[in-house]
């Protein structure tokens, strides 16, 4: 399989949260993931895209799809700080699912970056 990368933008609205969920199940199906993998992906990326909404306008999100894992990238997502409203223990409670979906986390300056890892055998 090559490598592709596809962009997802979205508005910043939670109705539209479902277009990147079905996104990522298509994407998962097609690299030969499992369906429990799939459902890890679904439900990182909704909670990734809750975190940025109102952040901005829209909600940028790339896939980047590689040979033996999926990288997905959401823009305006950020740890919690203490300072923030109640709002707060909910965002945090949503990255922590993340963390505990996803193989790897990695937060930047721009957002979020969720890797799922394709395991031997399921392809």
């Amino acid at each position: 399989m090559k490598e592709d990368i596809i962009e997802l933008t979205i508005p910043s609205k939670p109705d539209y949260i479902s277009v990147a969920r079905l996104t990522s199940s298509v994407i998962g199906n097609n690299m030969g993931l499992n369906i429990d993998d799939i459902e890890d992906i679904k439900v990182s990326i909704a909670e990734a895209c809750i975190n940025a909404l109102n952040k901005n306008d829209k909600i940028s999100i790339v896939f980047n799809i590689k040979e033996d894992r999926l990288i997905m990238k959401v823009d305006n997502v950020f740890p919690c700080k203490d300072n923030e409203m109640d709002l707060g223990k909910e965002i945090e409670l949503g990255l922590l699912i993340i963390e505990s979906l996803m193989d790897e986390v990695r937060f930047d300056d721009e957002g979020v970056e969720m890797t799922k890892y394709v395991e031997d055998g399921t392809q």
